[in-house]
């Protein structure tokens, strides 16, 4: 992109790129074929590509510093800019079907790092599509905390293989996922507050007096399992 261009897509008040230049249909299909790369495993994820002020690229990834936090069909990233200094030292990324909207959050990430140095190293975006490769980017037991907000539901029947949230996926969700959080804990989670009003889509229900409906899913661990 030319240089003029790029100055055009960044707002002078803000720092921040311009929605309007990344305007995207809401929805994609996530039964089709989408070309972008992939890991072959969670161990080949480059980290040094997604926090490169924590990682450079001959790190090796140890336990206490892999993804926590995954937003999935994370849209504009609102979510994640929010988490990113509610929870400074967790890494977190969004995963994003479309490729303008995927540009954007990138975009958001960069500028925001310049203008706030030192914040927001630990957050990313990723162009993939979530329903067929989280076990691409997660292993076993690694996430704390996943995302699904304002999915779109699918009301027709014949449209059911195409929800994020299915009994099949619900098997893959709760293999990356640690066990399950404490009733105290979940009482005490600051994120919790955020569910309805840190997205676009969740300001957009606001504005217009709309209600909001969260479910909170916790991986229960049966008694003769530890992990």
């Amino acid at each position: 992109m030319p240089e003029t261009e790029v100055k055009a897509t960044i707002s002078k008040s803000t720092g921040l790129p311009r929605k309007r230049f990344y305007r995207a249909r809401a929805h994609s299909n996530p039964l089709s074929d989408s070309h972008f790369p992939v890991p072959i495993s969670p161990s080949q994820f480059d980290y040094s590509l997604h926090y490169p002020q924590i990682f450079t690229s001959t790190d090796q990834v140890d336990g206490s510093r892999k993804v926590q936090f995954a937003d999935i069909g994370c849209g504009f990233g609102g979510l994640l800019i929010s988490l990113s200094t509610l929870f400074p030292e967790t890494l977190m990324i969004g995963m994003e079907l479309r490729d303008k909207v995927t540009e954007y959050v990138k975009e958001r990430i960069l500028s925001l790092r310049v203008t706030n140095p030192g914040q927001y190293q630990n957050v990313s975006v990723v162009r993939t599509n979530s329903m067929k490769y989280i076990p691409n980017y997660f292993e076993k037991a690694q996430l704390t905390k996943m995302f699904f907000l304002f999915p779109d539901p699918h009301f027709k029947e014949k449209n059911h293989r195409r929800r994020v949230i299915s009994p099949f996926l619900l098997d893959e969700y709760a293999y990356v996922l640690k066990p399950a959080l404490t009733e105290k804990e979940l009482e005490a989670d600051p994120v919790v507050k955020l569910l309805s009003s840190a997205t676009e889509e969740g300001q957009k229900v606001a504005r217009n007096g709309g209600q909001t409906f969260q479910a909170v899913f916790r991986r229960i661990v049966p008694s003769d399992q530890t992990s």
